[in-house]
């Protein structure tokens, strides 16, 4: 049962983008079309399991044995770098469209505090690795739930009639302040 609240939670009610508003760049930036949106949210799926995974081995077995966790963000950050670099050459390799439509934001990926944060909330949080997964994937769902319905609602919006100031980036806050709140509704489910 502990499995299915910090899933759920991670998800809806702790959302790493609408709630702790880690993230933020990316869910911006990539949200203009919904193709965009879902391969980023692929990308972060699979660099913040992975990451939370090699991060927390890294904690457990390196930094606190050798009392250097001092080390810890400059190590985590050595972690996801390198995923990155692994993302993006199989991406050119594998799917040289999304590649391009991603552009600079899968560098961008390597600063997501989203991924960097996931990985220190997970020691902040004491969990043990299978918690840490969990709350990993549960994390980058919830970051592709939000980042894919603002793009579908950033694209609804380009269809309508705007006054010529809120077009673009104010109209685009204003939804995704709007849907922070929505998320918000979540709070007392867990």
């Amino acid at each position: 049962m502990e499995y299915f609240i910090i899933f759920i939670s991670a998800i809806f009610v702790n959302n790493i983008v609408l709630s702790q508003f880690l993230g933020i760049c990316p869910f911006l930036g990539v949200s203009n079309k919904t193709t965009t949106a879902l391969g980023m949210s692929g990308a972060v799926l699979f660099v913040m399991t992975v990451a939370t995974i090699v991060t927390y081995l890294i904690q457990h077995f390196i930094l606190v044995p050798f009392e250097i966790t001092f080390l810890k963000t400059v190590a985590y950050i050595l972690v996801i770098a390198s995923l990155v670099q692994m993302v993006e050459i199989i991406l050119k390799k594998v799917s040289p469209a999304l590649f391009q439509a991603l552009g600079v934001f899968l560098p961008l990926i390597t600063t997501n505090c989203a991924i960097l944060g996931v990985a220190i909330l997970v020691i902040q949080n004491d969990y043990n690795l299978i918690e840490s997964v969990i709350f990993a994937i549960a994390s980058a769902i919830g970051f592709g739930l939000a980042i894919i319905l603002f793009a579908g609602l950033r694209e609804r919006m380009e269809m309508t009639e705007l006054p010529e100031g809120m077009k673009g980036v104010p109209a685009a806050l204003i939804v995704a302040g709007i849907l922070s709140m929505a998320f918000m509704g979540f709070a007392g489910m867990v």
